[in-house]
């Protein structure tokens, strides 16, 4: 039988996972199986450079701190070996990263994810990966106030041509 210590850790380390989940952007579950150290390691630097934390959880722990936080729906997935990276900042690293690292790994498994509050499957998380960046959704918004501008000026400009050209002509 457990002692109580080890209870009071595996406890503290639920509520801590659970605040961690509840509180970030987003986060990806995947089945890391099968892969090298040298991978691995690569790919815990690209996580780490973008501000994703990654860890392997272990699933009872990871099913508990869904229990509390409301993510039953991940806990269908908790099976095998699992990892968790998790964003603070921006909702998309994770799934970008780990869904191009799944395409070049076979055995590397993207589980599921949750992102806004909302789990979703794994086709869900390869969704959220093919969304372009912030940056480059505001340059198209900015790139179309753009074009509409420059269309409503040249056609200021023409209506002003056309007056000043009747002007000119009526003074003839």
């Amino acid at each position: 039988m457990a002692s109580t210590k080890i209870l009071e850790q595996k406890q503290q380390i639920v509520k801590e996972l659970a605040e961690k989940m509840k509180t970030a952007t987003s986060g990806v579950l995947v089945d890391y199986k099968g892969i090298t150290v040298a991978d691995d390691t690569k790919l815990r630097s690209d996580l780490r450079k973008a501000g994703v934390d990654y860890a392997v959880v272990k699933n009872t722990l990871t099913s508990k701190a869904c229990d509390i936080i409301g993510y039953e729906g991940l806990k269908n997935v908790l099976s095998g070996m699992t990892a968790m990276a998790i964003s603070n900042s921006d909702p998309l690293a994770p799934a970008k990263i780990l869904s191009e690292y799944a395409k070049k790994h076979e055995n590397f498994v993207i589980k599921a994810g949750f992102v806004d509050g909302g789990v979703i499957d794994a086709v869900g998380v390869k969704d959220l990966a093919e969304i372009p960046s912030k940056e480059i959704l505001i340059a198209k918004v900015m790139g179309s106030l753009q074009s509409s501008l420059y269309s409503f000026a040249y056609a200021l400009q023409a209506i002003i041509d056309k007056q000043s050209s009747g002007e000119a002509t009526a003074e003839a």
